[in-house]
């Protein structure tokens, strides 16, 4: 988790705003996290392949059937018609398992954020923040200037008694 902090950190990929909040570029961060979700299934689906189709009785017949169950390996269908049998493809199906979940399921909070608009509740907020800070600052001014007016009119009646 730290590693990938790190590398979001050098990434670039964000914005600091005028309130001091990193604002990430989501896009490039779905496309690089569809990319990644791609070549990992492909990687993996490669290695199962390689692993079952040597087994006879395996119903990984082709590259096609390896990643079809990469797929449904990551998604968390597993629809049982492919399945793996060695322990390499059994591996494979769980690593695709554990980082296609994680993988999809990033990207999913991504595109809910953006469609709900959490991320512009907060943004609304910290300029609401703002705002008031402004306006304590500007009562504050005021304050000192009634008294700055309050002493000269005490003075004014003190003289004119």
């Amino acid at each position: 988790m730290i590693i990938l902090q790190n590398a979001m950190e050098k990434s670039n990929l964000f914005k600091v705003d005028e309130f001091g909040v990193k604002n990430y570029n989501y896009g490039a961060l779905g496309l690089l996290s569809v990319v990644l979700f791609a070549v990992i299934n492909m990687s993996l689906g490669y290695v199962t392949f390689v692993a079952e189709t040597s087994v006879v009785g395996s119903p990984v017949k082709n590259y096609a059937d390896a990643f079809w169950l990469m797929l449904m390996s990551s998604t968390t269908i597993g629809f049982g018609d492919v399945y793996p049998i060695t322990l390499v493809g059994r591996i494979t199906v769980f690593i695709m398992f554990l980082l296609g979940v994680g993988i999809l399921g990033g990207v999913g909070a991504v595109f809910a954020n953006k469609i709900f608009g959490f991320a512009d509740t907060n943004i609304k907020n910290r300029e609401l923040r703002k705002q008031n800070e402004e306006i304590l600052q500007q009562n504050e001014k005021i304050y000192q200037k009634l008294s700055v007016l309050e002493d000269k009119l005490e003075a004014f009646n003190k003289e004119a008694k």
